[in-house]
């Protein structure tokens, strides 16, 4: 393969230099090598780089157009601009040590005038791919397909009220599991960016929820047909851009897909900003998926919570991360999954460095945070004392209560004849959070 010119000659590989380093353009806590438990730090992580914000992304928002010029952007061939930007891409994942990337199809290549048109272009692409990861040693950790941003899914896609809209997603979802197969894909991801309504005066929800379901059916068969092994996540978000998804968030996720006989078929790729936009913590989310044995990826990103939409901000906020690896080591990691960094630049951020900044400092972040919350896991104080307040539970007719070997007449003959009056014990609330801030300021 000929080797691609440089696109930030000026910068090399990040190396971690420890916390007291003063240099920008070093890891302050991530270190990838470092063994930890028998692994690398880079393989509890899995570090992934979100494809559309990094390299797609161009300082837009709500109130005006693109601020951020890069450039390898030039050109007039389409397929061309974009080899050269994926050449610039895997430089960059290579440079910032990431092990995974992830992409949506129309994020890597430009869309034709026809499906056809589009899916050789598609080809083009992850054959380029496939050299550079190949020649990087960047594994992709899961694809997707874009079935929100092209007009003909204004109203959705597997939701959508005409049946030859329904039937392009369906089309376009094929390619989208066969090139995540061809690339070595980990995950296949959905998230139904417009799948929900604006308004029930035009809506027939059921029927909407029941397409959706067999949209979802048919992926897994499909799945099945071609060999991809891959892990399906459904992504949660509440709102925005429609006024209500059906994914709203993960119990709704978990509902739906318990109703409709998916379940066993998918897990949850769960994103901070959604979290919050849902009116929930990340570590919520988390605690819910794990309960269910369905906590399968992490978006990695954070919401401003001045602003009332899906910032997509990188996340530096150490005691939220470290509630959240609790949750997540609780639940014996992400498997297959991992850290992806659905997260861009602010606007005004329009340096090719700022992507290495951003990234450094959401890596050195989450590495920080997974440390801590091995600490207290380690000592053991903070499960010692959930323990102790469900103790009741462990024996005796609290155990009877848990094993549904009990019922109302029972338990109210106890507590008529032996247990009397219930004493209200503390929940030390405020002595378990000063405990996490002992942990993180120590």
């Amino acid at each position: 393969m000929k080797k691609a010119k440089a696109h930030f000659p000026r910068i090399r590989t990040i190396a971690y230099e420890g916390p007291k380093s003063a240099n920008a353009l070093a890891f302050k806590h991530y270190n990838p090598d470092e063994v930890i438990d028998g692994r690398t730090l880079s393989d509890h992580l899995r570090f992934s780089i979100a494809y559309w914000h990094a390299f797609r992304g161009v300082g837009s928002d709500p109130f005006g157009p693109g601020t951020i010029v890069r450039p390898w952007e030039k050109g007039r061939d389409p397929v061309s601009i974009a080899k050269t930007r994926m050449d610039a891409a895997f430089e960059f994942f290579a440079k910032i040590r990431a092990p995974f990337w992830c992409f949506h199809d129309r994020d890597i290549a430009p869309e034709g005038r026809t499906l056809a048109e589009s899916n050789r272009n598609l080809d083009k692409l992850i054959a380029h791919a496939s050299d550079l990861q190949e020649a990087t040693g960047v594994k992709l950790l899961w694809g997707t397909a874009n079935l929100f941003s092209n007009p003909r899914y204004m109203c959705g896609a597997a939701t959508n009220p005409d049946a030859h809209v329904f039937a392009y997603a369906a089309a376009q979802v094929k390619k989208a599991l066969e090139v995540t197969k061809a690339l070595g894909g980990e995950n296949y991801v959905f998230w139904g960016g417009r799948e929900g309504y604006e308004t029930l005066l035009n809506t027939d929800l059921k029927r909407e929820q029941d397409h959706l379901a067999a949209f979802l059916h048919m992926a897994v068969d499909y799945a099945k047909s071609i060999g991809f092994k891959g892990q399906f996540l459904i992504e949660p978000k509440p709102k925005e851009p429609t006024k209500h998804q059906y994914d709203f968030d993960v119990a709704s996720g978990i509902a739906f897909l318990r109703t409709y006989g998916l379940d066993r078929h998918f897990k949850f790729n769960i994103e901070t900003n959604h979290a919050t936009l849902a009116g929930h913590s990340f570590q919520h989310e988390i605690e819910v998926a794990a309960a269910a044995g369905m906590l399968g990826s992490i978006d990695a990103n954070a919401g401003d919570e001045l602003l009332g939409w899906d910032t997509d901000q990188f996340n530096t906020n150490i005691r939220e991360l470290t509630l959240a690896m609790l949750s997540i080591l609780k639940a014996g990691g992400l498997g297959a999954g991992g850290f992806n960094f659905d997260a861009k630049l602010r606007r005004p951020s329009i340096d090719p460095e700022d992507l290495f900044f951003a990234h450094i400092g959401g890596m050195d972040a989450y590495a920080l945070a997974f440390k801590l919350a091995r600490r207290i896991r380690a000592d053991g104080k903070l499960d010692a004392f959930i323990a102790a307040r469900y103790a009741s539970y462990d024996t005796g007719y609290g155990r009877a209560i848990e094993r549904r070997r009990t019922n109302f007449r029972e338990l109210n003959r106890l507590v008529l004849s032996q247990l009397g009056e219930p004493k209200p014990r503390s929940g030390k609330q405020e002595y378990l959070e000063n405990l996490i801030m002992q942990y993180l300021h120590g």
